[in-house]
């Protein structure tokens, strides 16, 4: 391709669908499927996806090309996207829609303005953004370049930001507005870009204006790709930067050979970017050549609104939005058509199979949840009729990658068994950049989560290891106390802990959220437990509160309970 740009040469959708050659990028895809493993199974993920599918001989040449150059990352995926799709929706968010003409165009020159400031291979960005367009830009534009992207949690305090930023050590910062005093310290010696800003003016230059800068000719290509800091949740610590190369096509075959999503189609992405959820979703985006329809913020109704405005046939959160949904009142949830969704992908904490259940029943079978870490991106996906077969389950493990449970002492055990789940794929990650890494063993690496497998290697996860709590010499994990306590008409949601006790060493506290409208005392809720677990599983504690605490991923931030 020249530096004439993406689109200039190409055609519309229309006019492409008239002067199609037989074959497609199908050379492409065995080529790129035979370096994931299996090409007949990764052949027959992306023919599912529509990306088998009859192409122009010169677009396919800038494909090929673009990959070539680029590999598999955000850079190739939007030079793509122009190729084939120049007048369709890339993005749309608060500001309107970017086509990928405008994004491929606009990320060349905001490439070239962080160029002539400094930035380039290896050269470390760290962004700070909510969901909205600048987070793609600067992540496409630091993908050509070749630097290194690292995104922060907006829901970090102050000192965690401080922290993470003098471990990490980025050369510059790109942030929303909102987020400038939080910054002001760590942003210390840094450049510093607005992505995005409210107000008239700001003390830092914006993204826009480096757009409006440079040229938005090709660049060349990198020497090497940049890599990618995707950070902990720090639920229970400081968070750790979980560092990978991009992870080119092997997480997009595993996932779509379980998640029915389609090239060509409308995602609205709820799930936070700065994820590895939200972050695989916009990289499943480019390679679908998908539209992504972003919000800055979760609003239950407002995703609703966004389902049935664009015909959205898939949309990605993580559990809580699926429970705050729910929250909604009938009468709401009703006034929207979401007839139009094939897929609800959820993934970022544990989904109860009780709050599965209830969305399916008034949603569609369309609910996925995919179990996975930081760490080893993904390791089990559960389909909407394993939901409802076997409620609460973490799903099987997709091909390529394979799920065992061991022992303390590294042996594998049966169906039934509890023990340490431990997982093996293609993108586990290459240590944290603090220095460590998670437990080995034979190639597999743990998760940090204790669980176990049914006869038909079903997943069942029971909780955090390190969440364990030995109560009077029995060993009790939250969630099974938390799931339970989920299903009683007169909860909205439970967290459950360990506090020290004198005569048991830890005795189990219960923080409880009512459903409105409901009364409910500590003795019933013990009672419920009793009713339903050992004894030794009732919560002596339970506190009632207005709302649990849970970061921007939806997982409980147990340590903020006491």
């Amino acid at each position: 391709m020249t530096g004439s740009g993406a689109g200039t040469a190409g055609s519309s959708d229309s006019a492409e669908r008239g002067q199609h050659r037989p074959a497609l990028p199908f050379g492409l895809v065995t080529k790129v499927a035979s370096a994931v493993g299996d090409g007949t199974h990764a052949v027959r993920a992306f023919r599912q996806a529509g990306l088998v599918r009859p192409i122009r001989p010169d677009k396919l040449l800038r494909s090929v090309m673009a990959l070539s150059r680029f590999g598999p990352s955000p850079a190739a995926g939007s030079v793509s996207g122009a190729v084939h799709h120049p007048n369709e929706p890339a993005v749309i968010d608060e500001l309107g829609a970017l086509t990928y003409e405008q994004l491929y165009r606009r990320t060349n020159s905001l490439a070239r303005a962080f160029g002539d400031l400094g930035i380039g291979p290896g050269v470390g960005v760290a962004i700070m953004c909510r969901d909205h367009r600048g987070f793609i830009e600067a992540t496409i534009a630091l993908s050509k370049l070749g630097a290194n992207a690292l995104y922060l949690n907006t829901a970090f305090a102050g000192p965690q930001l401080a922290a993470v930023v003098d471990r990490e050590k980025p050369t510059a910062l790109v942030f929303d507005d909102e987020f400038a005093e939080l910054l002001d310290e760590p942003a210390r010696q840094r450049s510093r870009f607005i992505a995005w800003h409210d107000s008239e003016k700001t003390t830092d230059p914006t993204l826009e204006e480096l757009i409006a800068s440079a040229s938005d000719t090709e660049l060349d290509p990198p020497p090497e790709p940049g890599r990618v800091v995707i950070l902990t949740s720090g639920t229970t610590g400081m968070p750790k930067g979980a560092q990978r190369q991009p992870p080119g096509l092997g997480p997009a075959v595993s996932i779509l050979s379980c998640i029915p999503l389609r090239h060509r189609e409308t995602t609205v992405i709820a799930a936070p970017l700065f994820h590895s959820w939200g972050f695989a979703h916009f990289s499943l985006a480019l390679l679908l050549a998908s539209t992504c329809v972003l919000r800055r913020r979760f609003d239950p109704e407002a995703t609703l609104e966004a389902v049935e405005r664009h015909r959205a046939t898939a949309l990605v959160v993580v559990p809580v939005m699926l429970q705050r949904i729910l929250e909604l009142p009938a009468e709401t949830r009703r006034r929207y058509d979401t007839s139009s969704l094939r897929v609800v992908a959820a993934s970022g904490s544990a989904l109860p199979g009780e709050l599965a259940v209830r969305f399916m029943d008034e949603f569609g079978d369309v609910l996925y949840n995919l179990y996975g870490s930081t760490e080893v991106a993904w390791a089990t996906i559960a389909t909407p009729a394993e939901l409802r077969r076997s409620p609460g389950t973490a799903g099987t493990a997709p091909r390529g990658t394979t799920v065992v449970i061991l022992d303390e002492t590294g042996q594998a055990l049966g169906p039934g068994e509890s023990g340490r789940i431990f997982v093996a794929n293609e993108v586990l990650f290459e240590g944290y950049t603090g220095g460590g890494g998670k437990e080995m063993i034979d190639g597999l690496m743990s998760t940090g989560d204790v669980g176990h497998l049914d006869e038909a290697g079903r997943l069942f996860v029971e909780g955090r290891d390190d969440e364990m709590i030995v109560s009077g010499g029995e060993n009790v994990f939250p969630s099974e106390v938390e799931h339970l306590l989920a299903r009683h008409e007169a909860v909205s949601e439970a967290a459950v802990v360990g506090v020290v006790d004198s005569k048991f060493g830890q005795r189990l506290k219960a923080f409880v959220v009512r459903e409105p409208g409901t009364e409910l005392t500590a003795d019933e809720v013990r009672d419920y437990v009793k009713s339903n677990l050992a004894r030794f599983k009732v919560p002596r504690e339970v506190e009632f509160i207005e709302r649990l605490p849970r970061n921007a991923t939806g997982k409980v931030m147990k340590r903020e309970l006491t």
